[in-house]
C-alpha cells in the first residue's frame, strides 16, 4: 500500500469474497490493495474513515435513454449522469434512441460522443438496428459500440422503426458473424395489435392493450433465431414472468441468452398504480404483485441476470392523464439502488446480491467486468458508499433528471447514497457535485 494515494476504510466492504471490514487502497484511479481494516495507512495517502456506511462497486447501468442530442429538453448527458452519481451509478451506456439522431451509423455514434463531452460519470454506448441499416452494424461495432438494440414492435419514434422477423435474421447474421451482443425489445407487434385497445386514464386498460403473450411470443421467436444462428442476444426489461420457463429452457440447450429486468418491475404493481397516473406508463407495463414475484424468484435462482433502470424520460407535459397517448418511460436513474434494496431486504435479500444482479452482471454484460463492477486490485477506484438502514422520501422535486417526473414520488425508501467516487475521485457528496470528468467508454477489444 505504499504507493496509494487514497485509502477508503470501512467496517462493511462488500468484496467478491463477501462482505467485510476493510481498507481499500487507490493509486492513479485504481484499486491496488483490498487490505485488513487495520492496515497502517502510509503517510502520503488520505485516509477517507467511512464508519459503518457500505462501501459498494460503483453501479453499472447499460440501459439509459439520455436523448441528447436533438431531445436534451427531455434529458441530456449533464442532468442524467447527476443523477446517475447520486444513485450510486458510475457506469452507464447509452441507448441508441430516442436521441436526434439515432446511434445508427458511425457519424451519429460521433455525434452522440460530442454531446457526451461533459458526463460526471463514465458513458459507453449502444448502436441502433433498424430495417435497412445491415451495412452500418460491423463499422459501429469497429467504432467501439457494445451492442446493439432492437425493436420488434414499434419503439414509440419514427425515426427507429421495428424489424420484422426477416429483418431479425438479417440483422442477427451480420452481428452473429462478428459475435456481436443483440439487445432486444421483445413485444410481438401482432399481439399487441390484437389486445383491447387503451384509451383514457385506467391503468387496467393500458395493462390489457400490453399482454403477456406479447413478450412470450417475441422472446420464443428471438430464441428461436439465436439458436440457429449461435447468435448472442439479451432480453431487455423483461416484465412478465410467464416467459421465464421458456427462457430457462433454451439456456439449459445452449442457446446464449441473457436477460434482464427494471426497478419498476420489482417493487411496483399493477393493482397499486392510480388511475390517470401515466408517470407509471411504460412498455412492456408494470403488471401484478404475483407476477413481481415471479421475477424475484427469477433473479433469486439466476434465470434473470441483472437489473437495469432503463430510464426514460421525457417533458411533463407528455406525462398526460391518458395512457394511450402518454410517453411510455420510468425516469429511474437517481432511485434504482433504493428502490431495489427496499424491496430486496424485505424479501430476505442482501447487499451482496444487489451488487452482483446491478453492478457485476452489467458490468459482464458488455464485457467491462475487466475494469468494473467489483471492489478487487486492479479495478477501478469506482465505488458508492451506502447508510443501507437510513431512509428518506422520495420528493421529485430533489431528483436530478432534468424533468420532475418520477413514479416513485411519496415513497419512503431504505438506502441514503451518501457519496459516489469515480477513478478515487468523490464526484458526489452529500448532494455537492464535483465537475463533469467522467470518460466516454469503448467495447475493450
Amino acid at each position: 500500500m505504499s504507493d496509494a494515494e487514497l485509502v477508503l476504510r470501512s467496517t462493511r466492504v462488500i468484496t467478491p469474497g463477501g462482505t467485510r471490514a476493510a481498507s481499500v487502497a487507490v493509486a492513479d484511479g485504481t484499486i491496488t490493495a483490498v487490505l485488513p481494516y487495520d492496515a497502517p495507512v502510509p503517510g502520503a495517502a488520505r485516509l477517507t474513515d467511512l464508519g459503518d456506511d457500505v462501501l459498494l462497486p460503483g453501479l453499472v447501468d447499460t440501459h439509459v435513454h439520455v436523448n441528447d442530442p436533438g431531445r436534451t429538453e427531455w434529458e441530456g448527458f449533464r442532468t442524467a449522469t447527476r443523477a446517475a452519481a447520486a444513485g450510486g451509478i458510475t457506469t452507464l451506456v447509452d441507448m441508441p434512441l430516442n436521441s436526434l439522431p439515432p446511434t445508427t451509423t458511425v457519424d451519429h455514434l460521433r455525434t452522440k460522443r460530442r454531446a457526451a463531452a461533459e458526463a460526471h460519470i463514465d458513458v459507453g454506448f449502444w448502436g441502433g438496428v433498424l430495417p435497412d441499416n445491415v451495412e452500418d452494424l460491423h463499422p459501429l461495432h469497429e467504432a467501439g459500440v457494445f451492442g446493439f438494440k432492437a425493436f420488434l414492435s414499434p419503439s414509440g419514434v419514427e425515426e427507429f422503426p421495428h424489424l420484422g422477423q426477416e429483418e431479425l435474421a438479417r440483422s442477427l447474421a451480420e452481428i452473429a458473424a462478428f459475435d456481436g451482443l443483440l439487445t432486444v425489445h421483445a413485444e410481438d407487434p401482432h399481439r399487441l395489435a390484437a389486445a383491447p385497445r387503451a384509451a383514457g386514464p385506467r391503468y387496467a386498460d393500458f395493462l390489457a392493450s400490453r399482454p403477456r403473450e406479447a413478450e412470450h411470443t417475441a422472446i420464443a421467436l428471438l430464441l428461436e433465431q439465436a439458436e440457429r444462428l449461435g447468435a448472442r442476444v439479451h432480453v431487455l426489461h423483461l416484465s412478465s414472468g410467464d416467459a421465464l420457463p421458456l427462457i430457462a429452457a433454451a439456456r439449459a440447450d445452449g442457446v446464449r441468452v441473457t436477460v434482464e429486468t427494471c426497478p419498476h418491475y420489482l417493487t411496483l404493481t399493477a393493482e397499486e398504480v392510480p388511475d390517470g397516473a401515466s408517470a407509471f406508463k411504460c412498455c412492456p407495463p408494470i403488471r401484478e404483485a404475483a407476477n413481481r414475484d415471479l421475477l424475484w424468484q427469477a433473479l433469486a435462482d439466476g434465470t434473470v441476470d441483472c437489473v437495469v433502470t432503463d430510464h426514460s424520460p421525457s417533458t411533463a407535459d407528455l406525462k398526460t392523464d391518458d395512457f394511450a397517448t402518454a410517453w411510455g418511460g420510468i425516469s429511474g436513474l437517481q432511485l434504482s439502488l433504493p428502490a431495489v434494496w427496499t424491496e430486496a431486504r424485505g424479501r430476505g435479500h442482501g447487499l451482496e446480491d444487489v451488487v452482483r444482479w446491478m453492478s457485476a452482471r452489467t458490468a459482464g454484460l458488455v464485457g467491462l467486468d475487466a475494469r468494473k463492477g467489483a471492489i478487487a486490485p486492479g479495478r477501478d477506484a469506482d465505488f458508492a458508499v451506502l447508510a443501507p438502514d437510513e431512509t428518506f422520501t422520495v420528493d421529485p422535486a430533489a431528483l436530478q433528471h432534468r424533468n420532475p417526473v418520477t413514479a416513485y414520488a411519496g415513497r419512503t425508501l431504505y438506502g441514503v447514497v451518501k457519496s459516489t467516487w469515480l477513478r478515487g475521485r468523490c464526484v458526489v457528496a452529500d448532494g455537492e457535485f464535483t465537475e463533469p470528468k467522467g470518460r466516454l467508454l469503448t467495447r475493450p477489444r
